[in-house]
């Protein structure tokens, strides 16, 4: 009789302990949804005009991130931009949003409208600094946690070519991306250069939207090969 029963007594342990470990496992710190969140700041290159709401490069850089995560990982993601905008519609802008100061991870691209709409050189030095501390402010107050990227030259696309002087174009964008590229350097923090992608636009039309104007979504899958890196090293 006592033989009989021991098989059955060894598999009610055999359940028990499975169960706990199970247990353990489910509660375990490693085992809660780790929640990252990114914030992109910028005008018709972070909105991503002309292109899927998914094809935008703030859109890939989440989906990069979490394709390179387990499944107990999540990214969140906010966008503040919109077309047209210079450096002052988004000051203007974010301080219409209730932006908390914990996300992991902020973008900010934006000058090109200050260019096209030939706003004074001196409003962007006074206003990408302002932008640039804001953005450290939402990423936790770490400099660290922001990614500075560079303005896309817009001369090299069927638009900008059907601008009277296009190489004008080229030289007044290299002037705000120096200015924005020296600020980063100065202060520690990181600046992706992407324009020289954009520049291969008339070579290539496939990095140009359909609109003629606005990079394509093959381009922004470009801008995010050189984003990820920096991106997983300020998550991990």
């Amino acid at each position: 009789m006592k033989k009989s029963l021991y098989p059955i007594i060894l598999g009610l342990l055999f359940l028990v302990s499975c169960s706990t470990d199970q247990e353990s496992f489910d509660s375990a710190p490693n085992n809660e949804i780790q929640i990252y969140r990114i914030l992109s700041l910028g005008d018709s290159y972070t909105i991503g005009q002309s292109v899927c709401d998914t094809c935008r490069f703030p859109e890939q850089l989440k989906d990069s991130l979490k394709n390179r995560f387990v499944l107990n990982h999540m990214i969140d993601l906010d966008v503040v931009a919109q077309t047209g905008w210079t450096t002052t519609n988004l000051i203007d802008a974010i301080a219409n949003e209730n932006l908390s100061s914990n996300y992991d991870i902020v973008t900010l691209l934006i000058g090109v409208n200050n260019q096209y709409q030939r706003k004074s050189f001196s409003l962007y030095e006074e206003e990408f600094p302002q932008l640039v501390n804001q953005a450290i402010n939402f990423a936790k107050g770490e400099k660290d946690n922001v990614i500075v990227v560079s303005i896309p030259d817009y001369a090299y696309t069927p638009f900008g070519q059907s601008s009277s002087n296009p190489g004008m174009t080229s030289d007044e964008i290299d002037a705000y991306n120096g200015f924005a590229q020296n600020y980063c350097e100065q202060n520690n923090i990181q600046f992706v250069n992407i324009t020289d992608i954009t520049r291969n636009g008339l070579t290539n039309p496939e990095l140009v939207a359909s609109d003629g104007l606005h990079p394509s979504e093959w381009a922004y899958a470009l801008f995010v090969e050189r984003l990820i890196p920096i991106a997983l090293n300020i998550i991990q």
